[in-house]
């Protein structure tokens, strides 16, 4: 469990997958592979502009030791959080 912003939630990792989930709903979870290319961001509307999805990125990071890869086509939140101009 990990408390962020007053909200309490739990981390799950199955097969390629990390989500933060507290006990009403998802709050987001990252899809990637072991080459580091990340499918898919997602961050439930009411916990957006709370720092998710960075703490995604950066506990896959750690989970794979590498610099992650976003996947085409990347939304342009994607192209932000990525820092792709």
């Amino acid at each position: 469990m990990t408390n962020n912003s007053n909200n309490i939630y739990e981390i799950s990792q199955v097969d390629g997958v990390i989500t933060f989930k507290n006990k009403n709903t998802t709050i987001g979870f990252i899809r990637f592979n072991d080459k580091g290319e990340v499918e898919y961001i997602f961050v439930n509307p009411s916990f957006r502009k709370q720092g998710v999805a960075k703490k995604l990125l950066k506990l896959t990071r750690e989970k794979l030791g590498k610099e992650l890869i976003p996947q085409e086509p990347i939304s342009p939140l994607g192209k932000k959080l990525f820092n792709i101009v």
